[in-house]
């Protein structure tokens, strides 16, 4: 196992998403608006589509997203756009990052964060992954 290459891979991606977000050198910012995107986006997820889908990810992205999952039990699920936003400004909130003014700029940072898992995830497995949001959901993936 080389985990200093899963290390490597794990911070070009959140450059790459700190990058998106307009401040490279924000990694802290890029890695809490990334793990809340992720997070949010796998309580709307099956336990299958989700294996799936982070199976192209790098392996430090993966951790983020199985960290505290719980695949058995009750999960609130997100039907529209709006409670989405609202659920990742939530948790980057509680994770000390309160930089957003508005909803429309966790929007653009949620986007931002999709832009990325587009440069890693094969358009099929989007697919897959979109057939299984609610309609309101799907737009999160368009960008």
């Amino acid at each position: 196992m080389n985990f200093e290459k899963y290390a490597r891979s794990g911070q070009a991606f959140v450059k790459k998403v700190a990058t998106e977000l307009g401040d490279e050198k924000d990694i802290s910012a890029a890695g809490v608006i990334l793990r809340a995107t992720l997070h949010v986006l796998r309580d709307q997820s099956t336990a299958e589509e989700s294996v799936q889908f982070i199976s192209q990810l790098p392996m430090f992205i993966k951790a983020i997203y199985i960290d505290g999952w719980k695949v058995s039990g009750k999960k609130a699920k997100v039907r529209h756009l709006d409670d989405f936003v609202e659920e990742v400004h939530k948790q980057c909130r509680a994770a000390g990052h309160d930089d957003f003014t508005s909803q429309e700029g966790c929007y653009l940072a949620i986007h931002a964060v999709f832009r990325v898992i587009k440069e890693f995830v094969s358009e099929g497995e989007i697919e897959d992954l979109r057939r299984t949001l609610p309609e309101e959901l799907k737009p999160l993936l368009d960008h």
